[in-house]
């Protein structure tokens, strides 16, 4: 039985990132990962749905110019682009794999398996490990209903050689409206099927809303209050029955209700590993209930968003945790989140909705300043962002509405992290135009209290 300072069991962001520094300390690492190398963001996820993503983003800026310079049309050859997707897709879990020998990282490939806290079943082999660490991540959710097997989840969608002319969505969260997005983009017909009476829970409703209007102007049709019950196969087609006597047809149906925790089958009762549905409770240092075994990423139930920064943010932390680097809680800076929708929305620090409801302490800055800037920030004069300071105008938090929200929402997670002031913004000469440069601009007003709209 060979044995190994440290297993990972994942070969995700939230295994291999801390693991690198590991290996360079001099630890015995060994990687189990049953898919492929990189696991889910890199092969199923995020990698994937960007491609695919920016024609259609590109297409709709083209679109802002009709009437004003446009001739002709663009449109998006779905095939060739998924064809595009898949070589260079195909080659990262390669990549990889030989950026994991580059760092001295053992791999296994196979389903990881605890036998007990300390050994780990690969296949026919077993192996031993003074630490483990669990970074399975998450699988979507798929809800147990009659005709459950004809519904399709994101994986499905970002490898369909075909875009479906009408598709039935089930839920309404990131999946959803990005996938809403590219399909109302081509021209495809939506039905969006959502539970209660929101879209995006946890992103700021007055853009949510304006991201709606734009969908339903490309005929989305969205049904709130609304689950599906049952799906039936009619030929090449599909219906969908809900709560409310709704009979909806299609030709696909993608179940986007969110993602639960892969604890299953990987052995944690054996080791004594507590976990649920909504991942395993980890302590301030990553560590679960069982001494030598942590869990990262994804999978560890904190209460910070499930993205791929925020596991790469533990992974490294878990690392100089483990080399005693470290004997702090961990700590997270404000993390930024982006909807990939047409156009984007973002969000960093503290919430708008928040500020609005303890007027004491936050106030909430409207800045339109594509309205101000549209022939900079290409003709898109829709473009803008609600601002969060204190009493004292320090900035707090940010939420964007822009086809650019994803480079500017990290600007303002700067801003926020590293507390720069409204005078030390107003001092900075920016790049121009750009977008950043034109909203970073209309903050002055918030210093000089002129000109803002205050919520």
């Amino acid at each position: 039985m060979e044995e190994y300072d440290i297993i990972y069991i994942g070969s995700g962001n939230a295994a291999w990132q801390g693991g690198r520094f590991l290996a360079d300390a001099g630890w015995k690492v060994l990687i189990v990962e049953e898919g492929l190398y990189g696991g889910a963001c890199a092969n199923y996820g995020c990698n994937s749905k960007i491609l695919l993503d920016a024609p259609y983003e590109l297409s709709a800026a083209i679109k802002r110019y009709e009437g004003i310079g446009k001739k002709g049309d663009f449109s998006v050859d779905w095939p060739s682009l998924m064809e595009y997707k898949k070589k260079r897709i195909a080659g990262l879990s390669k990549f990889l794999e030989g950026k994991f020998k580059e760092y001295n990282l053992d791999t296994a490939n196979g389903k990881g398996v605890l036998l007990d806290k300390h050994r780990v079943q690969v296949e026919d082999k077993i192996y031993y490990g003074d630490k483990i660490v669990i970074a399975t991540g998450l699988h979507p959710f798929i809800p147990d209903i009659p005709g459950k097997e004809y519904i399709h989840d994101s994986t499905d969608f970002l490898d369909i050689e075909e875009l479906p002319e009408e598709t039935i969505i089930l839920g309404a969260g990131f999946v959803s409206l990005e996938f809403a997005s590219i399909l109302a983009e081509a021209g495809k017909i939506v039905d969006v099927l959502i539970r209660s009476n929101k879209a995006l829970r946890n992103f700021y409703q007055p853009y949510v809303k304006e991201t709606i209007k734009v969908l339903e102007g490309k005929g989305v049709k969205f049904h709130y209050y609304t689950e599906a019950v049952e799906v039936n196969k009619k030929d090449d087609r599909y219906e969908v029955k809900t709560n409310n006597n709704l009979s909806l047809t299609g030709d696909y149906v993608l179940g986007a209700l969110g993602r639960i925790a892969n604890v299953e089958g990987i052995g944690l009762e054996r080791a004594g590993v507590k976990a649920s549905e909504k991942g395993i409770p980890v302590n301030g240092h990553m560590q679960t209930n069982v001494e030598n075994i942590y869990a990262t990423g994804d999978v560890a139930d904190t209460n910070q968003a499930k993205l791929v920064t925020v596991a790469i943010h533990q992974s490294k932390y878990l690392a100089k945790y483990l080399l005693g680097k470290t004997n702090e809680d961990i700590t997270y800076p404000v993390v930024p989140a982006v909807v990939f929708t047409l156009p984007r929305i973002a969000t960093v620090g503290v919430s708008a909705d928040y500020a609005l409801e303890h007027p004491d302490e936050y106030e909430a800055h409207r800045i339109e300043y594509g309205k101000a800037y549209s022939i900079e920030l290409k003709n898109e004069n829709t473009a803008e962002c609600t601002v969060i300071t204190d009493k004292d105008k320090n900035i707090l938090g940010a939420e964007i509405y822009s086809s650019e929200a994803e480079n500017l929402v990290n600007i303002f997670a700067f801003i926020i992290n590293k507390k720069i002031s409204l005078e030390e913004l107003d001092y900075m000469i920016y790049a121009f135009p750009s977008s950043s440069s034109v909203a970073l601009y209309k903050l002055h007003n918030i210093h000089y209290n002129i000109g803002y709209r205050k919520k």
